[in-house]
């Protein structure tokens, strides 16, 4: 089998497409590259949608433990603090412990007229259940970030809102979220890396891989169990992640400059050095 026709076999393997067996015989590197960096589409899944999810979360996690009212300060403290507290590999045990104590036929609940029912048996699969412990830790993580962020917005610009007639939700959605946002980006795109490494624990956690599709560190562990050779599949999903977070550093520095465009120093165009020759005398 050619390096082409195994990425046509097995590019898209863990999505379900092409070769349903794994390799036997062979292992090598176009193999190995192919399936792994198959494998990383879910690595990028996991994080995408946690990450997603997990921003609107934080903005809210942030600004309940702002709110006056104790009823809601308090459970986003618990929240930020079960979660901060506990290393993100026992919650992943701990959840899926949980989500197998549901009933597998589901779940029925009477509404009156009608009795509405609710599948649980996709709670304890990886693309469900995993994603759900990742979004609830980012969230936790990212509501300090922001939390730091508000606190840290100038009081002059809240004053020179009022001022203006600017209050309430008006105040917050034109001022201290996009203040916010631009003192927080450098620490959450640190945080952003932090949870695409951080979805490699998957493999390790209780969740199955479903027929084989598991991530790429479950690849890299098929092909160092048969080749007795570690030194090769792990370096290459090294590699694939190092690649990951150069592009990750890319698209968040862009949103960074974007985020920063007012500022006098980003709007000052940089002059190309001249170069001048050298007098021989």
């Amino acid at each position: 089998m050619t390096c082409l026709e195994t990425i046509q076999a097995y590019g898209l393997r863990s999505l379900g497409y092409g070769e349903r067996l794994l390799p036997r015989e062979g292992y090598d590197l176009c193999q190995q590259f192919t399936l792994i960096g198959s494998g990383l589409i879910w690595n990028i899944y996991f994080a995408v949608i946690a990450l997603a999810a997990g921003f609107f979360l934080a903005t809210a996690l942030a600004l309940g433990k702002t709110a006056h009212s104790a009823w809601i300060r308090k459970p986003c403290d618990w929240i930020v603090f079960v979660f901060r507290g506990s290393p993100l590999f026992i919650q992943f045990f701990v959840a899926y412990q949980l989500l197998v104590l549901l009933p597998r036929q589901g779940l029925t609940l009477p509404l009156g007229l009608f009795d509405l029912h609710l599948d649980t048996g996709w709670t304890t699969r990886a693309w469900a259940g995993a994603t759900l412990v990742l979004f609830l830790n980012t969230a936790a993580y990212t509501s300090e970030i922001f939390l730091g962020a508000l606190r840290s917005v100038p009081r002059g610009d809240l004053e020179a809102a009022e001022a203006y007639g600017i209050a309430g939700w008006q105040r917050f959605r034109r001022i201290q979220w996009p203040t916010m946002l631009r003192l927080a980006w450098p620490a959450y795109t640190n945080e952003a890396i932090f949870l695409f490494h951080a979805t490699t624990l998957v493999f390790f956690s209780g969740f199955p891989a479903y027929q084989q599709r598991g991530d790429a560190l479950y690849y890299a562990s098929y092909f160092a169990g048969r080749t007795f050779n570690p030194f090769v599949p792990y370096p290459i999903v090294a590699f694939y992640f190092v690649c990951l977070t150069l592009l990750l550093t890319w698209l968040f520095g862009r949103i960074g400059r974007h985020l920063n465009r007012h500022l006098p120093s980003n709007q000052r165009q940089r002059r190309r050095p001249r170069l001048l020759p050298q007098i021989i005398r």
